[in-house]
């Protein structure tokens, strides 16, 4: 019998809690190496690390490497969660970071003001199936398990024999990751992603929400004495079967099965719980039987049921029953409807003194309800402007010439046409695929919103968005597939992705307000228009600092540009898991948003392996919630940064222009997309099978067509990181140079006192200290032109340098990372790891750019990318 782990302390202190699991979980890993393969086992316990062995025999050691990398990641979740409760044991809910407790606690809110606030309070969390998720879903749940067994390892009830048992089923847990291996064999289809969306809500989010609420309604009771009629509100959506964005897999036939599998899902949770509830509610009416009044109510719900004979005198099972048979049937036209019957049964109960039994049973699905309705998610619809420009350019051919697009003419006729109220198109037959199928979407998207649960259909989601003719088009679009003429039931939401974009973003809104159709339907919303903010694509065009300010002034502008129309804005953020592509630290995110912004109203993307960090289990999936809404209650009640700043403004004015010059410079620099294919396994990971769309958006190779993703996981996997801190170095050296003492002084007070500043620095300095040119002078070997190899990698590392310094001017000369240690310490865990990763995927892409195959690429090197993406902790 192989060695067992020894004894893991359920409480003590939580660095060595972590230290100790880390131990514990490496003797069962190293069990199954020496079991599968004990070479590698042996040479995984030498010191240093030996150089792995290029060719096919690399598979092994970049599996146990993988493999090792995500139990890590699990053992960090699960000691944050654990951190979270032994905070909470020990010095009481006010003093958990991100929770309800806390923010109430610090806000000193009356209980109206509270209220008031909670009314308006909505957090719209969004999945999408953005290709950053290089796991199988198959992997993802033996992760669940492996998570929920360290769980089960806390606590202390266990004898010596049950703790072995629990041990060697995570060993088991262990080796089936060792069996079942990684790699998708073929890319995903979207039922696939579909369903692995669909997932999360089974094993997580579902059951997490109504956790989320109970803890607000505990934190008001606590901080302010009572519980309150308001609860916050939050909406899941999903772009998982709505986002046809360079994706021609997306069609309405998927766009429609999406939508049914949304509500088949929601649909078998409620009568899952329904189900338990009629397990456990055996209350009979012989021994305590009801008040008349809510007697009488559930016996309207009972009497619905043909077979309200069965349970007898058990009047809750028998209603419970009764709501799944109607659930079941289709018997419900509305939520509202669902939730009387449950609240029917929550009164009764508490009739009879038996609040507790309705706490546990009825009030978490009424709860699950009310967020969810008949829906998993609200649906999104996405579209690039390119698609919708070009399909109405083709039905206006149709009929004669058609003006040139961003021409007066253009912008006239759309005008013209809008305000017909005539208009009408018969003539679809003859127009491309891609045109009829557009049109059948907004068909489909005009049906569901008519429909019983128009909720279930989101907006419509225009990337690209470059101007208001952009937006108007698909109003016109709309009212060609049959929205009518005097409002139209759709909302255009336009995504401002590129920095020229984001800077016109006001002046496009003020346009379109300048129709009268577009602003009589943007009335029915409540004058609330919703504007979404692409991080990833602005810094991708104009790096990560440029794009960090401009996200800051397109909100300020915008709030300020719609108020002189008598509008509100709500911003969707979309956001991804890297600090390229807008991640951040949640709760420092919300805080530095301008004030004004946000309004209790907050939409973000959550995407690819994001989604499995923050829903996969339901501990972490009600903090991050509790934080998404807690945070989002702190900025409504307490704005920040009041009032503006003069010369902050001037300097991050300055900054950003600086910055965005320099970065521009390196892109546009002789040989920078060679050395870009060339230093990155960029053109290979087109073969990693994690996502159903392509790498491109209309297949053009060059720059500007290539998709975000890509674009960070090539940087990522090269480790020179450039997306994370590139301009910043520079930017810093012709500020101070020509600004002088004042100009270090305003520096220093920006880094001090502005939010949005200090966490700009504090994510480039992460990004500086993951980041390494030592291994990105290896990748820079890849590239066969001598002086262009030469050129671009010095001025990558000069760059770094400089970038370096910045940091260390502003934080007091402190070493890169220093004030990040438990950052550090996850990195410098596996660095002698990701080292020999990194110097294999370098030798692998030279062989196989040697002896090209076609459509082929070695499985190892596939391996190496998808175990440097589990060492960093995310893809792109």
């Amino acid at each position: 019998m192989q060695a067992l782990a020894r004894n893991i302390p359920p409480y003590a202190d939580p660095s060595n809690y972590s230290e100790g699991l880390r131990s514990e979980l490496r003797v069962l890993w190293r069990n199954i190496l020496q079991k599968r393969a004990p070479h590698v086992a042996t040479w995984a316990e030498a010191t240093p690390l030996q150089p792995i062995p290029t060719g096919p025999e690399a598979t092994p050691y970049l599996q146990a490497l993988s493999i090792w990398f995500q139990l890590l990641r699990i053992i960090d979740e699960n000691a944050e969660v654990r951190d979270r409760r032994l905070t909470e044991t020990q010095s009481g809910a006010e003093a958990v970071e991100g929770g309800f407790a806390k923010v109430l606690s610090d806000l000193s809110l009356t209980n109206r003001q509270t209220e008031k606030l909670t009314a308006d309070l909505c957090a719209g969390p969004t999945l999408t199936a953005h290709p950053t998720e290089a796991k199988r879903v198959t992997v993802l749940e033996i992760h669940r398990r492996i998570y929920r067994n360290l769980v089960g390892l806390e606590t202390q009830r266990w004898t010596p024999t049950e703790r072995a048992e629990l041990l060697n089923g995570l060993e088991g847990e262990i080796d089936l990751l060792w069996l079942t291996g990684e790699l998708r064999l073929t890319r995903p289809s979207l039922h696939d992603e579909i369903e692995w969306g669909l997932q999360f809500f089974r094993d997580a989010i579902f059951d997490a929400v109504p956790q989320v609420m109970d803890r607000f309604d505990q934190a008001c009771l606590h901080v302010l004495g009572q519980t309150l009629n308001e609860t916050p509100d939050i909406r899941f959506h999903s772009w998982i079967g709505g986002d046809r964005d360079g994706n021609p897999n997306v069609t309405t036939e998927m766009t429609a099965l999406a939508l049914q599998r949304g509500r088949e899902t929601v649909l078998d949770l409620y009568r899952q719980a329904l189900d338990q509830a009629a397990s456990r509610l055996s209350i009979s009416a012989l021994i305590l039987p009801l008040p008349e009044l809510n007697r009488a109510r559930i016996q309207v719900i009972i009497d619905r049921f043909p077979d309200a004979g069965r349970n007898r005198n058990e009047p809750f099972r028998q209603a419970l029953n009764a709501i799944r048979h109607r659930l079941t049937d289709g018997g419900y036209d509305h939520i509202s409807q669902f939730v009387s019957d449950l609240d029917a049964l929550d009164n009764a109960l508490c009739a009879v003194n038996a609040d507790i039994l309705a706490r546990r049973h009825i009030r978490p699905l009424r709860r699950a309800a009310t967020v969810f309705g008949f829906r998993t998610t609200t649906l999104d619809i996405r579209q690039n402007s390119t698609v919708t420009t070009d399909v109405l350019a083709e039905i206006w051919s149709q009929s004669g010439q058609t003006p040139d697009y961003g021409t007066a003419e253009w912008s006239a006729r759309l005008r013209t046409e809008l305000s017909d109220q005539n208009l009408t198109y018969q003539n679809r037959d003859a127009l491309s695929e891609q045109a009829q199928e557009l049109l059948a979407l907004l068909a489909l998207v005009n049906s569901v919103r008519s429909g019983p649960d128009p909720k279930a259909i989101g907006p419509f989601i225009l990337s690209m968005t470059r101007s208001a003719d952009d937006i108007l088009g698909v109003y016109l679009l709309a009212r060609f597939a049959g929205f009518g003429s005097e409002t139209l039931d759709i909302s255009v939401v336009p995504l401002f992705e590129t920095i020229a974009d984001l800077r016109n973003a006001p002046a496009i809104l003020l346009d379109v307000l300048g129709i009268p159709l577009a602003r009589r339907s943007l009335k029915t919303d409540g004058n609330v228009i919703e504007v979404m903010l692409g991080y990833s694509d602005s810094g991708k065009d104009g790096g990560y600092f440029c794009s960090t300010w401009e996200l800051e002034r397109a909100q300020r502008r915008t709030v300020s540009a719609l108020a002189s129309q008598g509008f509100k804005a709500t911003f969707f953020h979309g956001r991804g898991g890297s600090v390229s592509r807008g991640g951040a630290p949640t709760g420092r995110a919300i805080a530095a948003q301008p004030s004004g912004t946000i309004a209790g109203r907050l939409r973000v993307t959550e995407q690819g392996e994001v989604v499995s960090t923050k829903y996969a289990n339901r501990g972490t999936a009600a903090a991050h919630l509790e934080l998404l809404l807690s945070s989002t209650l702190r900025h409504t009640a307490n704005p920040g940064e009041t009032p503006a700043r003069p010369e902050f403004d001037d300097a991050l004015d300055a900054l950003s222009e600086l910055s965005q010059t320099a970065y521009v410079s390196l892109l546009q620099m002789p040989g920078f997309l060679d050395y870009f294919q060339q230093a990155s396994p960029v053109e290979e990971l087109a073969r990693l099978k994690i996502g159903s769309r392509p790498t491109r958006r209309f297949g053009a190779a060059s720059l500007d067509d290539l998709r975000a993703i890509p674009w960070v996981f090539a940087w990522s996997q090269n480790r020179h990181l450039i997306t994370g801190w590139y301009g910043f170095g520079a930017a810093m050296t012709s500020f101070r140079k020509f600004r002088g003492v004042r100009g270090d002084e305003v520096l220093q007070d920006m880094f001090n006192d502005s939010r949005l500043f200090r966490l700009a620095v504090d994510e480039m300095e992460k990004s500086l200290y993951q980041a390494d040119m030592d291994i990105a002078a290896r990748y820079s070997e890849l590239v066969p032109d001598a002086e262009t190899r030469q050129r671009i990698s010095l001025a990558i590392k000069t760059e770094y340098d400089s970038a370096c310094s910045a940091v260390q001017f502003l934080t007091g000369g402190q070493t890169i990372g220093h004030r990040f240690p438990r950052l550090c310490e996850r990195i410098d865990r596996k660095r002698s790891e990701l080292a020999r990763i990194h110097a294999l995927q370098v030798e692998l892409l030279r062989q196989a750019r040697s002896e090209p195959k076609a459509g082929s690429v070695p499985v190892p090197l596939l391996q190496s990318m998808n175990a440097i993406s589990a060492g960093l902790g995310w893809t792109g």
